[in-house]
């Protein structure tokens, strides 16, 4: 696993490493992606974590992979607990997905992560009441990938919030936030 600021090969011959490795980064983070919030859950630990690697991988079983890095609370949650919810958030609620950049505070009395109302999905994963849209799943397969791992879920339940379905989703580009590359 590569640290932080330091270039990750493999480099074509010949190239100055840091300058071709910040150009590579630019163009990784140039690929179109959503900006999802993933809840997680083991126990009764629960998080709501921003994640933007995510991808529908199949149709018939109706699978979802997401990538979470190794050393995400979120992770271990997903790892043990064995689901997930990934909640599609509009373009108007780009400032509420920075709440989950970081660990999510669950205050078990108001019945929230960060400051947001959430409901348990029929997996116990939470979904958060600001989601437009989600789907919620059972892990089926994990997959060591380097600095993350790659869960794909199948897909038990999901649904849209009222006006959901007509709401612009969030992207990663419509914010100022890039990971990755």
């Amino acid at each position: 696993m590569a640290k932080r600021g330091v270039p990750v090969g493999p480099f074509p011959p010949g190239v100055d490493h840091d300058a071709y490795d910040r150009m590579r980064r630019r163009v990784l983070w140039k690929l179109p992606s959503g900006l999802y919030v993933l809840g997680s859950r083991c126990g009764e630990r629960r998080n709501l974590m921003a994640i933007n690697w995510a991808m529908q991988v199949s149709v018939d079983p109706k699978l979802l992979a997401v990538a979470i890095e190794g050393t995400a609370v979120t992770h271990e949650l997903v790892m043990s607990g064995r689901c997930f919810t990934l909640s599609l958030v509009s373009r108007e609620q780009r400032g509420e997905v920075r709440r989950f950049v970081k660990p999510a505070v669950e205050d078990l009395d108001a019945g929230t992560l960060s400051g947001v109302g959430y409901r348990d999905g029929l997996s116990g994963a939470p979904i958060p009441a600001l989601a437009i849209a989600w789907l919620d799943c059972e892990v089926r397969h994990v997959l060591a990938t380097g600095s993350h791992t790659l869960f794909v879920g199948e897909v038990v339940d999901a649904g849209f919030a009222d006006g959901g379905e007509d709401a612009e989703v969030l992207r990663m580009e419509d914010t100022a936030m890039s990971y990755g590359g």
